[in-house]
């Protein structure tokens, strides 16, 4: 019978202790604050540099698959009026880089079936030229656009 009382007792002291230090951990660290989570809103240039990337993954199948590629995709011209993420990214380097780019893409839209995967190959050179001094990130997933020639 003192052995059950001693364990009643022994027992006790260990709740009490395990409630005190959880008291003391949660004056140390109260509960974390919930944070709002933001939705991150694309800006016009990025969604349509997703949108290109996606086509240029048609393309390259097509053109790998010896389909055709269809006519030059007009909302491509977009690239001169969309909104940047940050404004003072559309300077005169990017102007030129955007013109190189729709250049590579008209040519591969109008030349023959025979040079297509050399055209494509260009424009995804032109892709790359840009990315090289203005937003590095997507650099890895372009160039596994490239196709082997």
């Amino acid at each position: 019978m003192k052995k059950i009382i001693a364990l009643i007792l022994v027992s006790g002291l260990f709740a009490c202790q395990k409630k005190e230090d959880k008291q003391k951990e949660e004056e140390k660290c109260p509960p974390k604050q919930e944070k709002k989570l933001e939705m991150y809103q694309m800006s016009e240039m990025a969604a349509l540099m997703e949108q290109m990337y996606v086509d240029n993954q048609r393309v390259k199948e097509n053109i790998k698959k010896g389909e055709a590629i269809g006519s030059f995709p007009e909302h491509y011209m977009k690239i001169y009026s969309a909104k940047f993420t940050d404004e003072t990214d559309n300077d005169m380097f990017f102007k030129e880089k955007a013109d190189a780019y729709i250049a590579a893409q008209r040519l591969l839209y109008s030349d023959s079936d025979a040079n297509q995967r050399k055209n494509f190959n260009a424009a995804v050179d032109a892709c790359l030229e840009c990315h090289k001094e203005k937003c590095g990130g997507p650099i890895p997933r372009i160039k596994k656009l490239y196709i082997k020639i």
